[in-house]
């Protein structure tokens, strides 16, 4: 059963959803919330105390309170994205890391590009902190597909410097 729970941000309504007692996504969009909700059966909007403890731990993140996140977190990928995901996790908040230097971390250094689509199939923005990717010499680039914006804000939130393009 997938139980989900909405949490009120700066970003606005966002959307986690959590299976088996493991958080297994976070929606950014209304519209992403939707497209998934209509293809998993059996969703029941309920906050369990697993849900509850995301939502807090988002609360405290959005508040200058939380550096890092301990929740329990799964998600499917293959094997390279797993690492990628990973790799994602052991930057420190306030830090950004190039596409390259995660694609050195996790032993693939030409492998710049996956590292770019795993970071774009990454079901757990925010927990899994893909947003402190940036391009080389700080370049700003994508963040869930085309939402800039939203990185932006995180980076801003995280006080880390980027350049626009």
């Amino acid at each position: 059963m997938n139980y989900y729970t909405t949490a009120e941000t700066p970003l606005g309504g966002l959307v986690i959803a959590e299976e088996d007692g493991q958080i297994t996504r976070l929606f950014l969009s209304q519209e992403d919330w939707m497209d998934w909700n209509e293809t998993v059966q059996h969703t029941e909007h309920k906050e369990t105390p697993c849900l509850a403890e995301a939502k807090a731990q988002l609360h405290d993140y959005f508040a200058g309170e939380r550096k890092t996140f301990s929740l329990p977190l799964s998600q499917k990928g293959t094997p390279f994205q797993q690492k990628v995901w990973k790799a994602l996790t052991m930057i420190p908040y306030g830090e950004s890391r190039s596409y390259a230097d995660i694609a050195a971390a996790v032993g693939s250094p030409k492998a710049v590009r996956a590292v770019g689509q795993a970071n774009k199939r990454n079901d757990l923005p925010i927990f899994v902190p893909c947003h402190r990717v940036i391009g080389k010499n700080s370049a700003l680039t994508g963040y869930a597909g085309s939402k800039t914006d939203l990185k932006v804000f995180l980076l801003n939130i995280e006080q880390i410097s980027y350049k626009e393009k």
